[in-house]
Formats: structure tokens, sequence, C-alpha cells
């Protein structure tokens, strides 16, 4: 495999492992939190679900991001880049959403996990625990869209 390929390849990775990661992480807090508070009262569990899917977005976002990096290059068909300024460039465009996928989704886990407790303590504030958790959305976007920006204009 020649090196710009390489970094071609690494960058997908990281976009998707990296924010994939953070998400993960993101899920599983919430996911806890919200198990403790079904176990309890199994009406809740519909609240309790968006606030557990909240931070798996991030995760996603990657997968896109890995899928345009693979499309661009060749590794799913095609003629795959050889120059390495190219795939240096590929690599990096995959950073912020990687990056940013990470933090973004072990945070919104947190906030998620603790929308699930107020939202266990008072249901009708549930939309709150859900806009909290959106505004650390916000950055997983903006990781997202400098990625797709870079990617499309490599």
């Amino acid at each position: 495999m020649n090196l710009g390929l390489f970094f071609c390849v690494l960058g997908a990775a990281l976009a998707v492992g990296l924010a994939g990661m953070g998400s993960s992480k993101g899920v599983g807090t919430a996911s806890e939190a919200a198990s403790a508070v079904i176990s309890n009262d199994p009406s809740k569990f519909g609240k309790m679900l968006v606030l557990q899917l909240l931070p798996g977005t991030q995760g996603l976002y990657g997968l896109i991001i890995a899928i345009m990096i693979m499309l661009n290059t060749g590794i799913l068909g095609g003629e795959t880049v050889t120059d390495l300024g190219i795939g240096l460039a590929y690599c990096a465009a995959a950073l912020p959403i990687g990056l940013g996928g990470y933090f973004s989704g072990k945070a919104q886990g947190r906030v998620c996990a603790a929308g699930c407790a107020l939202t266990a303590k008072r249901p009708e504030e549930s939309s709150k625990a859900i806009v909290s958790a959106s505004l650390i959305e916000l950055y997983a976007l903006l990781g997202f869209i400098i990625s797709f920006l870079i990617v499309i204009n490599i």
C-alpha cells in the first residue's frame, strides 16, 4: 500500500473510530442512568430512549465522513489515491469529526444521564433535558460540517 492511500485509510478509521468511541461511551453512560429510571418506572421508557439515543449521533457523523473519504479515494473501488499530500489532507479532514465526536459524545452522555435523573423526578420537564443535551450536539455538528467541507474540497 502506498503512503497516500495509507493516510486516506487512517483518516477514515479516525473519523469513525474516534467519533464511535465518544458515542459508545455517551450512549453507555446515558443508558446506565436510563436503566435505573426504567427499573423503578417502566412507563418512562419512551422519554429515556430519546436521551439514550442522542449521544449516538456522533458515531453516525463519523461514519458518513469515513464513507465519503473511502468513496473519494478509491478505497471502495476505482482509482486509488497515491499522492502523499492528498492522503494527509484526507487524514486531517477526519480530525474535526473524530475529535469533536469523541469529546462531544462523552459530554453529551453525561448531560443525558443528568437528564434521565431530571425526568425521573419531574417527567413533565423531559423536554428541558433534551434541549440541554442538544446544545452539545451543536459541537458535533460543527465538526461534521468542517470535515464534510474539507472532504468535498480536496
